[in-house]
């Protein structure tokens, strides 16, 4: 026996010397397709790139079997995927890595071969490849099963294909998932419904990142990720981020192990602190009420414990902020419907009231909302900083037993800078004109409005809040149309005045348009003096009477010349007209013409 213990260090020496690796690390494979070549849409520069970067990678970590496959076809990569399934079922680790084009269609995401034309949106179930038949190529791996897409572009696709059913939804970027199969891991170059950058480089920023940290040895896939997160922020100015769906157990999973030598003999001193921000860490990818519960349970004091409050009202906030829309949303409709019905001014007041309550509730919630998420964010910042810092030591803050004071933290974006960077980005974007000097005034809000309704958002345009800067930030180029005064045109980014040549003018089509002449005025006429102009007319016809013809004739032209004698009755007959006598008047008789006078002269 004594001989045996005298064996032992001699035993230990042996096994840290040649054992090298954990039994987690034993067969792992990869399979990489990238494609760059479309042949119905415009080649992309980087896919190719950045798959012989990670095959690179991958091999110089010390996979097993790294298969890289470039601009394949629908057949090939059904070929491909095959054999490589094959390969995985005496897989401990099995990585698929595909760069190139991507599409979500009714929530399901499909990666796109250099073949496919995509003329209609059901040809995708045809031509593309689901993400549910790269997920049963990885399936049999033991271990773990991790999917990479860098496919979050841009895609030609889905503005070029008819849609056979109005209905149907064609998204940007790629749709969330949720693995069902356990120690899945499904990582975006971009979050669910966003698109991601190729970069100024022959690699994109988020390949970049991953050949940077996914493969270094003894660090947890999922820190890895977390690091390929960090980098990626930063390169692209806060534009993309990448995202990580499914989950693992308790235990690290590097794709690359720590090989022990007979250094490593004198094992490190433990460092609680590390436990508590990996556990800090695990708590924040779940990111739910559950997983900080669970969290504070086992470390309820402390820098980190002050940190998971944070995000505990953090998420309280937004679940209230939530309610509180609903809330009045309810009330809204109720309102509405009184009035439709013509309910009693009593009811209609008070759901009018009710109304107007649940909006300031609704308000007040996402002001509580903005700030909590103000707080967290400030708070996470600090704790990447000091991590960054110091990786290995303790925040200071955690000397203390009784926690540190997070709320001290200053938050990384006041309420004021954050309204100034939705007004700078608003006005980046084209939908916003004024000067961006903090203030949520009502312009600013009619901007957000604009930008909903031609983004295709609807982000809540009553408060200046981290999603809206968010949303706004993903745009790259102009969103509103730019809209001149008249009498000038849209010139690129700029309103220049509309020039018309000589004798020309701007109509009210902003066009120039041949000016009239002017039409000459309308000379003033003189009133007609009917006592001057009738004896004129009437001179012949008197001569006519005079003549025998006819005693109407002469009857008018007597009347008119008694008129101008200064009035009276005249009588005619077929020896002409004489005034009538002083006393007497006219009588009509009837008749008339030669020998038969009309009238007669009555006297009394």
């Amino acid at each position: 026996m004594r001989n045996l213990l005298r064996l032992c260090p001699l035993l230990l020496a042996a096994v840290l010397l040649f054992g090298t690796d954990p039994a987690f690390a034993g067969n792992r494979v990869a399979l990489v397709i990238a494609n760059s070549a479309y042949q119905h849409a415009p080649s992309l520069a980087n896919p190719v790139n950045d798959g012989a970067v990670m095959a690179k990678t991958l091999k110089e970590a010390g996979f097993n079997s790294v298969d890289f496959r470039h601009d394949l076809s629908a057949l090939d990569t059904r070929r491909v995927l095959r054999e490589f399934a094959d390969a995985t079922r005496n897989a401990d680790i099995a990585v698929v890595y595909y760069a190139g084009h991507g599409i979500e269609v009714e929530g399901s995401n499909y990666l796109i071969p250099v073949d496919a034309k995509l003329e209609r949106d059901t040809d995708v179930y045809d031509e593309a490849l689901s993400l549910d038949r790269v997920l049963v190529a990885v399936e049999p791996a033991k271990q773990l099963r991790l999917v990479i897409l860098d496919a979050c572009r841009d895609n030609p696709f889905g503005k070029t294909m008819k849609r056979t059913v109005a209905a149907r939804g064609i998204g940007r970027g790629l749709a969330q998932v949720e693995p069902t199969s356990p120690n899945t891991l499904i990582a975006y170059s971009a979050k669910a419904g966003f698109t991601a950058q190729d970069g100024d480089g022959a690699n994109s920023p988020f390949t970049v990142a991953l050949s940077k940290h996914l493969t270094t040895p003894g660090l947890d896939v999922r820190r890895a990720f977390g690091f390929v997160r960090d980098d990626v922020l930063k390169s692209t100015g806060n534009k993309q981020e990448p995202f990580v769906y499914g989950s693992l157990g308790g235990e690290d999973v590097p794709l690359v192990p720590v090989k022990v030598t007979a250094a490593a003999t004198v094992a490190p001193a433990p460092n609680p602190q590390a436990d508590i921000r990996r556990d800090y860490e695990l708590a924040l990818q779940v990111g739910n009420k559950a997983a900080w519960a669970a969290f504070l349970a086992q470390h309820p004091d402390g820098f980190y414990a002050s940190l998971a409050k944070l995000q505990v009202e953090k998420i309280g906030a937004e679940q209230a902020h939530a309610a509180a829309t609903e809330k009045a949303k309810q009330a809204e409709a109720e309102r509405d419907r009184l009035a439709a019905l013509g309910a009693q001014k009593d009811a209609q007041a008070k759901a009018a009231a009710d109304a107007k309550a649940a909006e300031q509730a609704q308000l007040a919630a996402q002001k509580a909302k903005e700030q909590a998420q103000q707080q967290a964010a400030a708070a996470e910042q600090q704790r990447v900083n000091l991590a960054a810092a110091a990786p290995s030591a303790a925040p200071a803050s955690t000397a203390s037993p009784a926690g540190t004071n997070v709320a001290t933290l200053t938050p990384a974006t006041a309420p004021a800078d954050l309204s100034r960077s939705v007004q700078t980005e608003l006005g980046r974007v084209g939908c916003f004109s004024g000067a961006a000097d903090g203030t949520w005034s009502t312009s600013s809000q009619r901007s957000l409005s604009q930008f909903n309704r031609y983004a295709g958002t609807k982000l809540d345009v009553k408060v200046a809040s981290t999603d809206a800067l968010d949303a706004v930030k993903a745009k790259p180029s102009r969103v509103c149309p730019l809209v001149c005064e008249h009498g000038f045109k849209a010139d690129g980014d700029k309103c220049t005045k509309i020039v018309c040549r000589e004798g020309y003018a701007v109509n009210d089509d902003n066009e120039c348009e041949k000016k009239r002449a002017a039409k000459p005025a309308k000379p003033a006429t003189a009133k007609r003096d009917d006592g001057d102009e009738r004896p004129a007319r009437q001179r012949p016809q008197a001569g006519g009477a005079a003549g025998g013809y006819g005693a109407a004739a002469g009857i008018a032209a007597a009347a008119g010349a008694g008129r101008a004698a200064g009035g009276g009755q005249v009588i005619c007959n077929s020896t002409g007209c004489r005034p009538v006598s002083r006393g007497c008047h006219l009588e009509y008789r009837g008749g008339g013409g030669p020998g038969n006078d009309a009238n007669a002269e009555v006297c009394r």
